[in-house]
C-alpha cells in the first residue's frame, strides 16, 4: 500500500470513530471516504446512512449499511467526506469524484461535517487542482464561455475544459457535466464563488466553503487535527 493511501485509511479510520451509534451519517465519495465507509461498516452500528453519490451507495450496501434519503431522516448528524484540496481556514476544492452537487447538498444539511485526507491535500492556497465545475448539457458549451468571463472577473486566465473519460464527456449521477478550470491560484475564493454561481447554467462548482468543522489529515506520523 502506498504512503498515501496508508494516510487515506488512516484518517478515515479515525473518522469512523467519531460516528455513535442511532446517528444519521453523511457518506462522501471518492478513495478517501471508501476507507471511511469501509472503516465505519466494520463497526456494525445502528445508523442510517446518506450517500453522495452512487458508487458510495452501492460500497455502503454492500457491507451492511442501512441507506436513507436526504430529506426523508431528521437532520444529519455527521458528515465525512474527501477533498482534493485543503486550504487556509478548511477551504476546499471538491469534486474530481464528480459528486459536488449532491456532496454540497448532504454538507449543507449537516450538523458537522468532516474532512479527511492525506497529507499532500494540505496546501497553503487553493488552485493547484484543477477547480470542478458543474453545468447543465443543455447550451453547456455557451456556458463554459460564460465561465471563462467569470475567471476573468477575478483575474483568472484558465480556460475550463469539459471532463471526458474513454473518449465520451463524464456525466454525474444527475445527468450533468463537469467542466475544469485550472486556475493556478485562488486568491479570493468566495469572490469567485459568487462569481461562478451567478453564470446560468452552472449547478455547483467545487468550492467548499465555510463547511467544514475539523480535518483529520493522514501523516507519516498518524493523523493530525486541523480546525478552521
Amino acid at each position: 500500500m502506498s504512503d498515501a493511501d496508508t494516510q487515506k485509511r488512516a484518517a478515515g479510520e479515525a473518522a469512523a470513530a467519531l460516528v455513535e451509534d442511532g446517528m444519521i451519517v453523511g457518506l462522501g465519495t471518492g478513495s478517501t471516504a471508501a476507507w471511511f465507509v469501509r472503516a465505519l461498516g466494520a463497526r456494525r452500528l445502528n445508523i442510517t446512512c446518506v450517500a453522495t453519490s452512487q458508487a458510495t451507495a452501492e460500497l455502503a450496501a454492500s457491507l451492511g449499511m442501512k441507506i436513507g434519503e436526504l430529506g426523508e431522516t431528521r437532520p444529519i448528524d455527521l458528515t465525512v467526506d474527501g477533498a482534493d484540496e485543503i486550504g487556509p481556514g478548511l477551504s476546499l476544492i471538491k469534486g474530481g469524484g464528480a459528486a459536488l452537487l449532491r456532496e454540497k447538498l448532504v454538507w449543507e444539511a449537516s450538523r458537522r461535517c468532516v474532512v479527511i485526507a492525506d497529507a499532500a491535500k494540505s496546501v497553503p492556497i487553493l488552485g493547484k487542482f484543477p477547480l470542478p465545475i458543474e453545468v447543465v448539457a443543455f447550451g453547456h458549451k455557451t456556458t463554459s464561455l460564460r465561465i471563462c468571463d467569470a475567471l476573468s472577473e477575478c483575474d483568472i486566465g484558465a480556460a475550463p475544459r469539459l471532463r471526458m473519460k474513454d473518449g465520451v464527456p463524464v456525466r454525474t449521477d444527475s445527468g450533468n457535466l463537469i467542466y475544469d478550470a485550472a486556475c493556478g491560484r485562488i486568491v479570493e475564493p468566495a469572490a469567485l464563488a459568487f462569481a461562478l454561481k451567478s453564470v446560468t447554467g452552472v449547478v455547483e462548482h467545487g468550492l467548499f466553503l465555510d463547511l467544514a468543522d475539523q480535518a483529520l489529515i493522514g501523516t507519516r506520523e498518524g493523523v493530525k487535527t486541523l480546525e478552521p
